[in-house]
């Protein structure tokens, strides 16, 4: 499982790394082949999106006490992830600015203007999306956290209940013990009168042939 998620890990970083030099070229090209420069890029974004999925659903099937490091991880992939998207509208926008003065004939100074204005939103979007992202990260986190404590629960319940079953059998095991001893016990004491008797038996026989024998001499 962790090799899947390797693997992922190093196609990520190469695309990322893709995307990066080619956002910087976007501010230095011109007409259609920066058109299709950005279109290239929207595709590898998507891409690295579909990797990040991906990688998570590898995250999700790590044991639990292993997945905190890669938790992690997904965390620093997803900021850098943000980061290039954010770098990627900025150099959007730059593009629209210029495509809009060459249709307008515009001097600049309001466009940068909006320019600014649209940088100041984007950032703030920015900052709310890294704020939800925070708070779902802690919802998954406490997500999991509920589920080996679940799983902690589960197992001491099985073990309550064995050791409940061992006490039963034992207390049956005992139980048995007890009339077999009290059984033993009243045969021995049974057998011990028996034998006092006929020692009895055996005594007043030898005094009475005594007597006899002496009545008779």
């Amino acid at each position: 499982m962790s090799s899947d998620f390797e693997g992922y890990e190093q196609d990520f970083a190469v695309l990322t790394a893709e995307i990066t030099g080619r956002i910087g070229k976007v501010p230095k090209l011109l007409g259609d082949e920066k058109k299709q420069l950005i279109a290239n890029v929207e595709k590898q974004l998507e891409e690295a999106r579909e990797l990040l999925e991906q990688m998570e659903l590898e995250v999700r099937e790590i044991p639990p006490q292993s997945r905190g490091m890669y938790s992690s991880r997904m965390r620093s992939y997803k900021q850098e992830m943000g980061k290039l998207e954010a770098d990627f509208k900025r150099s959007r926008i730059a593009y629209s600015d210029e495509v809009r003065n060459e249709l307008l004939g515009d001097d600049g100074n309001s466009s940068e203007n909006q320019r600014a204005h649209l940088l100041d939103n984007t950032e703030r979007l920015e900052r709310s999306s890294r704020r939800l992202e925070a708070g779902y990260q802690i919802a998954v986190e406490t997500e999991q956290i509920g589920q080996e404590m679940l799983e902690n629960l589960s197992h001491d319940r099985e073990k309550i209940q064995r050791a409940r079953e061992r006490l039963r059998e034992t207390d049956a095991n005992l139980g048995k013990s007890s009339r077999i001893l009290t059984g033993m016990l009243r045969r021995i004491i049974q057998n011990r009168i028996l034998i006092v008797i006929l020692a009895i038996i055996i005594i007043l026989t030898i005094l009475m042939a005594i007597y006899f024998s002496v009545r008779g001499r």
